[in-house]
């Protein structure tokens, strides 16, 4: 639904956003309805349907919301950076730890991958990723910093180790996100073929061992 708003307009679009971000983490998506969240906010029914026509199209807006504040993040952290496989380092480690702030957000990211019907705004925030990813990996092969690889596999490779190692270590063990965000480049910089480990991380196997013995 799209309506030309006002300052105010957007702020209340916003908190709708937000409160319900919440909501679905915390309940689930199935378990929360339009009145939890209207009356969460204190505002009527009229309120939400200004702005969204159902429930499912206020998930979907939180999807493409949240993947576009994510890539905002990693392209922040490689403006200026010349080097394309610095700048894939730094975009990995960036993603990471935008995953590690916004917990209510990954919760609801592994809802959205198993249901069918949110699949298609998580395909579609997926491919921005992986065609950003791309121009780095490509600029990267042609530079002879990497091995010649297919890059949109290296791509999706990049994006499947991230979401899963993030799950693993933060969700599942609590683990320091800078420490898991330094993993994930350590991994990363594995399976693209950069040689040695003079960059920002350290080899994967070290980093694990280090932590086991800490």
């Amino acid at each position: 639904m799209s309506r030309k708003l006002t300052p105010r307009g957007k702020e209340r679009r916003a908190q709708l956003i937000t409160f319900a971000t919440h909501e679905f983490a915390e309940k689930g998506y199935h378990l929360t309805s339009v009145a939890d969240i209207v009356d969460g906010l204190g505002v009527g029914k009229g309120v939400f349907y200004w702005y969204f026509s159902s429930k499912e199209e206020l998930f979907v807006e939180i999807m493409r919301t949240s993947q576009r504040g994510m890539r905002r993040q990693q392209q922040a952290a490689i403006t200026g950076v010349e080097d394309p496989v610095k700048r894939i380092e730094l975009g990995i480690r960036a993603g990471v730890l935008w995953l590690a702030e916004h917990n209510d957000l990954r919760k609801l990211f592994e809802f959205a991958r198993t249901e069918g019907r949110f699949r298609e705004a998580m395909q579609s925030g997926q491919a921005v990723l992986v065609s950003d990813a791309q121009v780095h990996l490509e600029e990267a092969i042609q530079l002879g910093r990497i091995p010649d690889r297919d890059p949109e596999a290296l791509a999706l490779a990049i994006i499947g180790v991230s979401n899963q190692l993030t799950n693993v270590y933060i969700d599942g063990r609590n683990m320091d996100p800078d420490f898991v965000a330094d993993l994930v480049v350590s991994f990363c910089r594995d399976g693209i073929g950069v040689g040695g480990c003079d960059g920002i991380g350290v080899s994967a196997r070290d980093a694990i061992g280090a932590r086991q013995r800490d």
